[in-house]
């Protein structure tokens, strides 16, 4: 069963660009020092600021109108990209989004991803420390307010990891591979923020699925790689198994550098917000605090330390993220 034939619910504006980043070489070295660099903009997928979420999102909502559903719940931290655009694609939808969202305070600011999720007036539970439950618990709470009110949810987890959700991005490596091959190119290593494994297991998949040249690189955003290397390992299997097919995956397969976390998730390092303004001032593309930023400062530090010949070429997964910019000016600036 191919990926074409799986249920779709059109939200992103596809394909997305794939846009040779030209000034960020010369600014790291030029040719002489520095690989050719492709940047993937699913930053601009178009749903709700756009972003990696909007290629998974069509797929589980289309399992969710197929189950009837009425109202899409999600969880994520108070800034999250995913609750944002899962919010987004419930209103294309026709349905609503019940949010549960993990929060130190009981008054976060409404900035960034927040406000956003309040202009679609999504339902916002937040998650406190002190309430003893976990987010799969509480959203779990809701699912059975919500049928005992005659709705009929559709609970989506954090950052859309599931298999349904990884057929996003083995649709999205076909797409890449697409685009790579009119270019005549073959790229070393693919960089991306990985955190959730979601996006790692769609990617992995498609790259093994599709005889992809390059690396599936992923760079930590948040510490902890055990359980969620076997999370990835898991919805890559039972993806490969909704598509009728089997792969074989190595000890190499799962990368996930903790390398450029930091003090944690959410937290900027000092690399991260360098790659930011380096970005911006050299390509006019904005990264995120949280994500792509540090996944960025991962290449220009292997650039930098000579892991990446001159004559290389990688590709830059931007996987969007841009709301969270505004809740994060103070480090910025």
């Amino acid at each position: 069963m191919s990926i074409g034939s799986q249920p779709r619910f059109r939200l992103a504006t596809l394909p997305t660009p794939l846009q040779e980043a030209r000034r960020l070489r010369e600014a790291l070295g030029g040719p002489e020092r520095c690989p050719r660099i492709l940047i993937k903009r699913d930053d601009l997928t178009g749903l709700a600021f756009g972003g990696n979420k909007a290629r998974k999102l069509e797929f589980l909502v289309a399992d969710a109108i197929h189950q009837g559903s009425t109202v899409l719940i999600t969880t994520g931290a108070v800034q999250s990209n995913h609750a944002r655009m899962t919010a987004a694609a419930a209103r294309l939808a026709g349905m609503r989004a019940a949010l549960v969202l993990t929060s130190s305070t009981e008054q976060p600011e409404v900035q960034g991803n927040l406000l956003l999720d309040r202009l679609l007036d999504a339902e916002v539970h937040l998650l406190l420390p002190e309430s003893g439950q976990t987010n799969d618990e509480a959203m779990e709470a809701i699912a059975e307010q919500l049928e005992s009110d005659g709705e009929r949810p559709y609970i989506i987890p954090g950052g859309g990891s599931n298999a349904i959700g990884a057929f996003g991005y083995v649709a999205g490596s076909l797409e890449l591979a697409g685009q790579l091959f009119e270019m005549g190119v073959a790229p070393r290593r693919l960089y991306y923020a990985s955190g959730s494994r979601g996006t790692q297991a769609g990617l992995v998949l498609g790259a093994k699925l599709y005889g992809a040249s390059y690396e599936v690189y992923g760079v930590a955003v948040s510490p902890g790689t055990g359980d969620r290397s076997a999370r990835a390992r898991t919805i890559i299997e039972h993806a490969a198994d909704k598509l009728g097919t089997t792969v074989t995956l190595d000890s190499n397969d799962l990368i996930h550098d903790e390398g450029y976390v930091g003090e944690g998730y959410g937290i900027p390092t000092t690399a991260c917000l360098e790659a930011i303004r380096l970005l911006a001032q050299t390509e006019a593309i904005f990264l995120d605090p949280v994500y792509s930023g540090k996944a960025m400062s991962a290449l220009i530090d292997h650039v930098r330390s000579g892991k990446l010949a001159s004559n290389d070429t990688v590709v830059f997964l931007h996987t969007g993220g841009n709301p969270a910019l505004f809740a994060h000016g103070e480090h910025l600036l």
